[in-house]
Formats: structure tokens, sequence, C-alpha cells
């Protein structure tokens, strides 16, 4: 049975308050169940209300810790935008566990190995940035249209 470690990410605070950071956790926990992974209570991390689009998120900077220190054989995720919604990110982080011989597997993407699936995993990346790039320019439209008709709020952070 594989020692994994269990990483789950939400990036907004209405996320957080909609409690979806709990529902990924337990598809991830029935998932490692379900594989056979052995996951130490300790070992499930979450980081609510941090971007994708940074590295520095205390979660998985335990989790690339873990990894380094050869604790653990697998990271699940899960999906690919989950672990980060910069593709380079997601590569670097790949690459990075797979060099300490961890393997990380995602529930929601392919789980096998072949150059079709890895493919399939790095276009689900880039989706993912793409998809974070169009929220950041509605976000910012919208703000912007709201602000030329005097609805601007001090909390909103408008252009």
């Amino acid at each position: 049975m594989a020692i994994a470690a269990i990483y789950a990410r939400v990036s907004s605070d209405t996320q957080r308050e909609a409690n979806t950071i709990a529902s990924q956790t337990a598809a991830l926990i029935d998932f490692a169940r379900s594989r056979n992974y052995q996951v130490p209570a300790e070992w499930l991390f979450e980081d609510a209300g941090s971007s994708g689009a940074t590295l520095l998120r205390p979660g998985l900077e335990r989790v690339r810790d873990l990894a380094a220190e050869g604790q653990i054989q697998a990271v699940l995720v899960y999906s690919p935008d989950r672990l980060s919604r910069k593709y380079a990110y997601q590569i670097l982080i790949m690459e990075e566990f797979a060099r300490a011989g961890v393997e990380t597997v995602f529930v929601k993407a392919p789980q096998t190995a072949t150059p079709e699936d890895a493919l399939l995993v790095q276009f689900q990346g880039m989706i993912a940035e793409y998809e974070r790039a169009q929220i950041l320019e509605r976000s910012r439209r919208g703000k912007r249209h709201r602000a030329r008709q005097g609805q601007v709020s001090v909390l909103s952070g408008a252009p």
C-alpha cells in the first residue's frame, strides 16, 4: 500500500465559505481508499482562499517538503487546476515530485502513462491557465463598468 498525501485548494473566499474544499477532500479520501493509498490524517492539506497562480501556499509547501523528505510515494489532487492555475507551475511541481520518486495522481485526469494521457493533462493545465486569465479579465471589465456607473465599492479594488 503506497503512502500518499492529499492536497486540495480553492481560491476564493466564496468557495471557502461554500465549503467546496471539503467536497474536494472527501472525493480525494474516497479515491485514496478505492486505490489502496494510505493517507495519514495529518497529511490532508488544504489551501483555502489561495490563488493557484502562486507557489507560495502553506499546504502545497508542506506536501513538497514531504516529497523531498521521501515520506510519501504519491500526491493525490482532484484535478490539475487545483495543483496550479499556471501550466508552467504544474509542470514544475510535477517534475519536482517525480525527481523525488513521488507520483502525482489526479482524480479528474487520465490514470495511465501513455503519451496521449500526458498530452491531455497538459491541455487541462493550459486551459486552466486560460480560464484564470478569462476570469480576471471579466472581473476587471465588470468592476470598470460598475465604476463608470458610479457603483464603486471600496472593497472591490476597482480599477
